[in-house]
């Protein structure tokens, strides 16, 4: 055999050791790298917002991210919320409101989060927190994944990362600020803004929203005004502003029949009426509206609003019984009923 040949080939079969080994190295280098990258980050753009006449906090979120509010927001009335997304940790929600609850400020949760993350990622973290008095604090780490930042202004911060670029909460921020309306509705705003800005840069998939304040829930003993997720949608910002809408119904339809039990009758009529402009394709919005109108004596409106509402739903006789028995009605009269439900259906 040629010794140039058979040198040739020792040298190749070198070069193949030194190649296995070189990727072998790589590959075990990399392990820690890949071990951090089994879990996606949520990237996400996010609003955490306070409001100084009601006590309200909350947080709103999108992202490319399946279900994102199991994940993202946080909150307890009275103590405060906290928004944890990027290279996350989930842990930053239950810890950061037992911080707030000892009386640490937003500014200090932050503080203490960071010092006390042991788990990987630390420098890829984005968070944001608002406690019971109102104060914001915002962290997005040097790592989380551009374009990523945030944006603190006078009761809010909004947020985020894998975004299209700054304008998106700057925009979130000038649409909170010019918003009117309830938390809930400002925040929802910011949210529509930030996405017609340009959003998360991979797309959309869910979204959440979470109001809290004290006492100002539905029902008895509930702190919880609003606790909305869209789990996988293909425009899941303007499905959370059709189900808060719905939220936003059912407390206008709960403020008419206090308003009217008051004796607030034009109150309880434009609550009313703002309810079925929110929730207009429900029986439930018209009903409410017809049965106030006869309470007020306006028995040609009712008629009107019972027979949309009758038409909405195949079973309204019953849901008309039984509204009609757990608000105490005091019922409709014969003639009434007979030019509802002529032929006595």
């Amino acid at each position: 055999m040629n010794p140039l040949s058979r040198r040739g080939r020792n040298c190749t079969v070198r070069a193949r050791r030194i190649l296995i080994t070189t990727l072998f190295i790589l590959v075990v280098g990399a392990a820690p790298a890949l071990a951090q990258a089994t879990h996606p980050p949520v990237a996400t753009f996010s609003i955490v917002a306070y409001d100084p006449d009601t006590g309200e906090m909350g947080v709103a979120v999108q992202s490319r991210y399946f279900s994102v509010g199991h994940v993202v927001p946080w909150g307890e009335a009275g103590v405060g919320v906290v928004a944890t997304q990027a290279n996350v940790n989930a842990g930053y929600g239950l810890q950061g409101l037992d911080l707030l609850r000892q009386g640490l400020s937003a500014e200090e949760v932050k503080d203490r989060l960071l010092a006390e993350d042991t788990f990987p990622g630390l420098e890829g973290r984005q968070f944001a927190v608002v406690d019971a008095n109102g104060g914001i604090a915002a962290h997005t780490g040097p790592t989380a994944t551009v374009w990523a930042g945030h944006r603190v202004g006078e009761h809010y911060s909004a947020q985020g990362n894998i975004l299209t670029g700054p304008e998106v909460v700057e925009a979130m921020g000038d649409a909170f600020e010019a918003a009117g309306g309830t938390l809930a509705e400002k925040m929802q705003a910011a949210m529509v803004a930030g996405q017609e800005a340009g959003g998360d840069a991979r797309g959309r998939q869910s979204s959440a929203m979470l109001v809290v304040g004290k006492g100002m829930g539905r029902n008895i003993n509930n702190d919880v005004v609003a606790r909305l997720q869209v789990e996988d949608h293909p425009r899941p910002i303007e499905e959370l502003g059709r189900v808060l809408n719905i939220n936003l119904a059912i407390t206008a339809m709960s403020r008419s029949r206090e308003r009217n039990q008051a004796g607030d009758g034009a109150g309880a009529l434009a609550a009313a009426e703002r309810a079925t402009k929110l929730w207009p394709d429900a029986s439930d919005t018209w009903m409410n509206l017809g049965l106030l109108s006869y309470s007020l004596g306006n028995r040609d409106r009712a008629l009107e609003a019972l027979r949309k509402a009758e038409g909405m739903n195949e079973l309204f006789r019953g849901q008309l019984e039984s509204t009609l028995r757990w608000t105490r009605h005091p019922g409709l009269d014969d003639e009434f009923l007979a030019a509802l439900f002529p032929g006595g259906s």
